[in-house]
């Protein structure tokens, strides 16, 4: 049976099963089921890669500063509405120097911050995790990842069309499976992370949740470094044409991240160096 056979096999709404396990009773790896792209309008498409390179520089410009950079530095005729609309699409959270003294949005949970003051010195003690959005040939894809904060290892990752709490659940659980269980798992407090299906999986695993400030994703730095690194040298040079050749790109540049290239932080090791070094000693 074909790749988009068992796809077409798969049903969201499914009472009893859910996507994870329904791919593994048809050995359809889960990342395969969220595979196309969402197509976009030309201007659209145009308006959301443009936002997304300068945000990737400037994680402090809001909704008004991106409006003016694209008019005035680019030349584009858009409206701040139209941009907050893209922002949320593309789920970007502005980054504020100071303390965010705004109304947070209704969450199902909410955890403190952990990691303040926190000495890290071993693998699978934090856990950082995290949903961007990545530009395509033609259309978009999300993608989520986590990271091992000492080693800098990217544990688990996927990509799909959509970026619903289940989806993030199960590729966490899988790294989980895969890797074991980290002492604390750290992300922002995006609707994703704050949902009981996605906290109770945590729960249930005995796992520390901590959650960043309202927009400071500053908090959540290791993660974000990564997203700059993929983008700048994978990404932005060679965009994908489809989901496949999203997936084959990512799944090369995070072997290459993870065995090959070499961090300053890391005293020019790579991050399979250190976190496999850990491990067996």
């Amino acid at each position: 049976m074909s790749t988009e056979d068992k796809r077409k096999l798969i049903c969201p709404s499914h009472h009893h099963l859910s996507i994870h396990k329904q791919c593994k009773i048809i050995e359809l790896p889960h990342s395969s089921y969220y595979f196309k792209s969402k197509g976009v309008s030309t201007l659209k498409q145009q308006l959301m890669n443009a936002i997304d390179r300068k945000f990737l520089d400037c994680p402090f410009y809001g909704v008004k500063r991106m409006t003016v950079h694209l008019c005035k530095d680019l030349g584009y005729f858009v409206g701040e509405k139209r941009i907050r609309r893209l922002y949320k699409l593309m789920n970007l959270r502005t980054i504020y120097p100071k303390k965010n003294l705004s109304r947070s949005n209704k969450a199902d949970y909410k955890f403190p911050y952990l990691l303040r003051n926190l000495k890290i010195e071993r693998i699978n003690q934090v856990w950082q995790a995290d949903i961007t959005y990545i530009p395509m040939f033609r259309g978009f894809m999300y993608m989520f990842a986590i990271i091992d904060v000492y080693s800098r290892k990217i544990m688990g990752w996927g990509v799909s069309n959509t970026m619903n709490a289940e989806w993030c659940r199960d590729i966490m659980l899988e790294t989980i499976e895969k890797h074991g269980k980290p002492d604390i798992f750290n992300t922002d407090q995006g609707s994703q992370f704050t949902s009981s299906i996605f906290v109770r999986a945590l729960q249930d695993a005995e796992v520390q949740i901590s959650m960043d400030g309202k927009g400071r994703a500053i908090d959540n730095i290791y993660i974000e470094r990564f997203w700059g690194s993929l983008k700048r040298e994978k990404i932005y040079l060679n965009p994908p044409n489809a989901g496949m050749d999203l997936y084959q790109k990512v799944n090369a540049y995070v072997t290459f991240y993870n065995t090959i290239r070499r961090h300053d932080s890391l005293d020019d090791e790579t991050p399979d160096t250190v976190y496999y070094a850990k491990k067996a000693s």
